[in-house]
């Protein structure tokens, strides 16, 4: 078995763990630090909405020999300082996008684009996206993001208790906080491809959430008829018996989208891919923490404020506090070994105090002693 494997099945069968409840503190602290910083970057720097969104128009141009950058400029110029965005596209055409476009603007810069990369002007293809369509878009993204929470919600309610169910849904808007705040702080332009993304990683992250609440729901049965955990110890014993698993998972799907960000948006050049490969990255690595950071850690503290689950944490305090009590009367209060206490309470000679190897040295002497007398 592979040593991955074996931490496994000790964190499974609680041979081994980490205090993720206990030090549940520090990753709030973490995660709002994170949060406040996107949020910060979304205020100051806000989002590069695609012209899907903001209206603009897409110009392709022919085979030319013209570089993506010089093009970037040219357009800029030729658009009167609208941002352009260029992409090289195979056999040497270009892709150009310029945002906040109208009808009436598009015809002179398709000609002075023509000009400057000097192509014939009918060869230059132009499409034209008005506000009013970017706009219905964005209300269709808002409304099915809204829908899917309330489903979400939902379904744990049902599935769960309403507990869990807040708290998936706060470690989903965590999730999208940040995502959108990297958008924001990176600058990476927000297309529909980008709203895919989203909803995908919100599913993903529910699915990990939802993994370490099963195993919390199994372990939480009948709960309050045993004195051995609290709740917090048995919601830490769940996050520790799913981490291997949550850990493979979420390293398998990231490098895939590691792939596509990095190697196809970086290296090759695919610019169309960034839009929705860097929602993925960050939503899945987001996804992962907070199923494991956040979710079940508030999880925890919703539950430990019901009367029930304090009385159960009472009832652990004093079993334990017995329990430590009772060991420390079995042993003697000089040397710490244990005392045959059945023998002692009858005045037995066989119930000899002390460490064996000294008991052991003086039955060896008593016998030379003896022997010598003889």
């Amino acid at each position: 078995m592979s040593k991955l494997g074996n931490l496994g099945a000790r964190l499974y069968r609680g041979e081994v763990g980490y205090d993720f409840i206990g030090k549940r503190k520090i990753w709030y602290g973490i995660s709002i630090l994170i949060t406040i910083t996107a949020i910060v970057g979304l205020a100051v720097r806000g989002l590069n909405m695609g012209i899907e969104f903001s209206g603009g128009a897409v110009f392709t141009t022919p085979k030319t020999t013209v570089s993506a950058t010089e093009a970037q400029h040219k357009a800029e110029a030729a658009a009167g300082g609208h941002q352009a965005m260029v992409q090289k596209l195979g056999g040497g055409a270009l892709r150009i996008q310029i945002s906040g476009l109208d009808t009436k603007q598009a015809v002179p810069v398709q000609e002075e684009l023509a000009k400057d990369l000097n192509v014939p002007v009918k060869q230059v293809n132009t499409q034209l996206v008005g506000p009013s369509w970017g706009e219905q878009i964005a209300n269709k993204a808002w409304l099915g993001l809204g829908i899917f929470m309330v489903l979400v919600v939902i379904y744990l309610a049902i599935s769960f208790e309403w507990r869990m169910a807040i708290a998936a849904l706060i470690a989903l808007i965590h999730d999208l906080t940040i995502t959108v705040g990297v958008y924001a702080l990176v600058g990476f332009e927000v297309t529909p491809g980008t709203v895919i993304g989203l909803l995908t990683i919100l599913g993903y992250s529910l699915y990990d959430t939802v993994v370490v609440f099963d195993s919390l729901k199994e372990a939480g049965k009948d709960i309050t008829k045993q004195t051995r955990f609290t709740y917090s110890e048995i919601a830490n014993r769940s996050i520790n018996g799913t981490l291997v698993r949550s850990i493979n998972t979420t390293i398998v799907a990231l490098l895939p989208v590691a792939g596509l960000l990095f190697v196809g948006g970086g290296v090759l050049g695919a610019g169309m891919l960034n839009d929705i490969s860097l929602a993925l990255f960050v939503g899945l690595a987001a996804g992962a923490y907070s199923s494991i950071f956040i979710a079940t850690p508030l999880v925890s503290d919703f539950k430990n404020s019901e009367p029930q689950m304090k009385a159960l944490a009472k009832r652990v305090r004093a079993k334990r506090a017995a329990d430590a009590a009772k060991g420390a009367s079995e042993e003697d209060p000089q040397d710490g070994t244990a005392v045959g206490t059945s023998g002692a309470a009858e005045g037995d000679d066989a119930a000899v105090v002390g460490p064996p190897a000294q008991s052991a040295t003086r039955d060896r002497g008593r016998g030379r002693t003896s022997g010598k007398r003889r």
